[in-house]
């Protein structure tokens, strides 16, 4: 069987935003006509000496609802005031408190600077069953000059009023006593109602400088 050769010239490959490339019975053979995801800027928080940075559905523009199935929030430059604390969050789930219950589980991996030590764990400690208290993100944060933590929580469905409320987080940081830090948290909120705030803070101190980012994906 012989092999038919497209030429480039006759496939349409016009780039559209927000969209991605499929078949279709046309001439040219291809269509940007399928849905991709797309990232939608929310609204940016930046830290000064800041005891908490609060992300609350409705107030100075924020969407946290049914608009968006996935929330991500992004971390850069996050840096704490004292030494050998810990970065957390937790949701408000329609009361004043942020105390939405939830169930956690917690890994690290790590790498020291100067002798080249490793560990990776399940960290116990720092995973919560059924609990109301803020999770934990990434600790042993430090305050010198070039210490800091960046990274990510993806936030699926808050306005659900069924399922309970997933979400996801990695981080890294260079700690207080020079290793490199990664850290993976997952867990849910389980409550009927809908999470309509998230808050950052540390466990100690302020967060002394840095940006959250909120975007909704398509």
């Amino acid at each position: 069987m012989a092999l038919n050769k497209l030429k480039f010239s006759s496939l349409n490959v016009t780039p559209t935003a927000g969209k991605t490339i499929g078949f279709n019975s046309s001439a040219d053979g291809l269509e940007a006509t399928f849905s991709g995801g797309a990232m939608t800027f929310i609204k940016k928080l930046t830290a000064s000496s800041s005891s908490t940075l609060s992300f609350v559905n409705g107030s100075s523009d924020v969407v946290l609802d049914s608009t968006y199935k996935e929330y991500l929030f992004t971390f850069n430059n996050i840096h704490s005031s004292g030494d050998n604390v810990t970065f957390s969050f937790s949701g408000r789930d329609g009361g004043t408190d942020y105390d939405a219950t939830k169930t956690t589980t917690f890994f690290i991996s790590g790498h020291k600077e100067d002798d080249g030590s490793t560990h990776f764990d399940y960290d116990t400690g720092r995973d919560i069953a059924q609990g109301t208290g803020f999770q934990k993100l990434a600790y042993q944060s430090g305050s010198g000059n070039d210490e800091n933590l960046a990274g990510t929580l993806h936030l699926f469905n808050p306005s659900s009023t069924t399922f309970v409320k997933h979400f996801i987080s990695r981080t890294v940081l260079n700690t207080y006593h020079d290793y490199m830090f990664e850290s993976y948290v997952a867990g849910y909120f389980n409550v009927t109602a809908a999470i309509d705030a998230i808050q950052f803070k540390m466990d100690s101190g302020n967060i002394d400088a840095g940006t959250i980012t909120l975007y909704g994906i398509n």
